[in-house]
């Protein structure tokens, strides 16, 4: 179903819970909310759209969509400043970034994984994986 984007500060300063299977129809929400607003943006946390879990979704390089449940940082390299803008807040914003990241996560069949993301791909995680400990930029 295609969700409102959150655009409460409050809201989404707080940090999310981790994804269980009870969670799944989170994901299907993520996709469509997310392919609804392709023209605005590559990337969705699931605070975006009302739900306080560590989920996201994202547009990888093959024009395909990649969800990370739980995901975490376990090593980056390359830091890097840019401006960044988001569909819940108005204007671009100076953070910093790393150009390579290694991610641990499940996969939305609850299958773990670790795989190295670089460049845009990184960007992006890292923005959605901001939004789920309560980070704006």
């Amino acid at each position: 179903m295609v969700k409102n984007i959150v655009k409460d500060i409050n809201f989404l300063s707080q940090k999310s819970l981790d994804m269980t299977q009870e969670d799944n129809y989170i994901i299907a929400d993520l996709k469509d909310t997310l392919l609804f607003n392709k023209r605005f943006c590559v990337g969705m946390a699931a605070n975006m759209i009302g739900y306080l879990k560590n989920a996201i979704i994202f547009e990888n390089n093959k024009k395909t969509y990649e969800v990370l449940l739980n995901p975490k940082i376990i090593k980056s390299d390359g830091k890097y400043e840019i401006e960044e803008g988001c569909l819940s807040l108005e204007g671009k914003r100076k953070t910093v970034r790393y150009k390579k990241i290694k991610v641990e996560y499940l996969d939305e069949f609850y299958r773990r994984r670790i795989k190295t993301f670089m460049d845009f791909e990184a960007e992006i995680i890292l923005h959605e994986i901001d939004h789920l400990m309560g980070i704006l930029i």
